[in-house]
């Protein structure tokens, strides 16, 4: 069974960086796309960013400029560098992680969640 693990979360200072990870276990395959989600009290979760195989990042407005996604292959693992970070920033992040498999002529997409990890930034 795949799990997804974040970690690296906790209390920062505004203006100040964390460094979150996110490791699959049980995975016998790489993953297409990953990304990081976010979700604040009382919002609907959004996307922060996504990573595909091919390495190639795409980034929510909010964050362009202060945050990084990167993975890495081999672990199967994806990252996420914050930088500058403000009180709006803060949050439960949620790794995910997509696979496409083709049986036959049907093709089907796995997605596979984090239990999510908290992210609060003082003012």
């Amino acid at each position: 069974q795949v799990q997804l693990v974040e970690s690296g979360g906790g209390l920062v200072q505004a203006g100040g960086s964390l460094r979150l990870s996110c490791a699959a276990s049980g995975a016998t395959f790489n993953f297409n796309n990953m990304a990081w989600y976010r979700q604040a009290p009382e919002h609907e979760r959004e996307l922060v960013a996504t990573i595909a195989s091919d390495g190639s990042t795409n980034y929510a407005d909010t964050v362009k400029g202060r945050f990084t996604i990167s993975r890495d292959n081999a672990k199967n693992a994806v990252y996420l560098q914050m930088n500058s970070l403000k009180p709006e920033d803060t949050a439960v992040y949620y790794c995910n992680a997509d696979r496409t498999r083709t049986l036959g002529r049907y093709t089907f997409r796995d997605d596979f969640w984090g239990q999510g990890t908290q992210v609060t930034v003082s003012s």
